[in-house]
């Protein structure tokens, strides 16, 4: 959602350029054992200038070609959900250049599915999605991204999720406030995730953390890709 609901209050000043990735530890491509506290502050700090520098570089994309990826996106949607029937789908208000999938979700309700959209409740705290369909009120929500004014709070089958990087273990990396996986261990009953985004956000790793939760699947216009072995 990304209603940039993960946010941690805009993109903000990052501790470290670019290319302080050559000076984390290979081992956390693995990230068996819990990391130390340094390790931790350094995959932090490579984790914020990552997100600085793919969201700039999403934002340079024309918005002809970012309309045609958003639409090869939709379609890959289409092919891995397959019915969604009688499904509840939560999917996100884009922002910043995200892929925009308002259409799609329209086609969605079509189809006899539904669709609620994220809210940011209060900080440190799991998101609620609350039913929405076009022509429902919207209001302002956290950091000005439109929420459902009313609906019902839902449980949804299926989450989409918008990624700023992620890697070829369907780990996403984040707007950094943690919102989504903090929403996902909380539910009784795991959705089935699927992030979207475009293919130049792929990473080798985004050096996962024991919190981090794996998407089932990542579409982007370049097509689906499941977690490797």
């Amino acid at each position: 959602m990304s209603n940039g609901q993960d946010d941690e209050h805009g993109t903000g000043n990052f501790a470290s350029p670019p290319c302080f990735m050559h000076e984390i530890d290979p081992v956390y491509a693995g990230l068996t054992p819990a990391p130390d506290s340094q390790q931790k502050r350094d995959v932090n700090r490579w984790r914020k200038a990552e997100r600085q520098r793919l969201l700039a570089a999403r934002l340079a994309i024309p918005a002809a070609d970012r309309h045609r990826h958003g639409a090869i996106i939709a379609a890959g949607l289409d092919d891995i959900l397959g019915d969604v029937s009688g499904k509840m789908v939560g999917v996100y208000w884009p922002i910043r250049c995200e892929p925009d999938l308002r259409q799609w979700m329209a086609g969605v309700a079509a189809r006899g599915g539904r669709c609620a959209l994220p809210v940011v409740v209060k900080p440190h705290t799991p998101l609620v999605f609350r039913a929405w369909q076009d022509g429902d009120k919207l209001e302002r929500g956290v950091w000005n991204i439109p929420v459902p004014a009313t609906g019902a709070e839902v449980i949804p089958d299926i989450v989409i999720s918008p990624v700023v990087g992620f890697d070829g273990a369907c780990y996403r990396l984040g707007y950094g406030g943690g919102f989504y996986d903090r929403t996902l261990a909380s539910l009784a009953e795991k959705p089935r995730i699927v992030g979207v985004g475009y293919a130049e956000a792929t990473l080798l790793s985004i050096y996962p953390q024991p919190h981090d939760i794996p998407m089932d699947m990542i579409v982007t216009e370049n097509g689906c890709m499941a977690p490797g072995p």
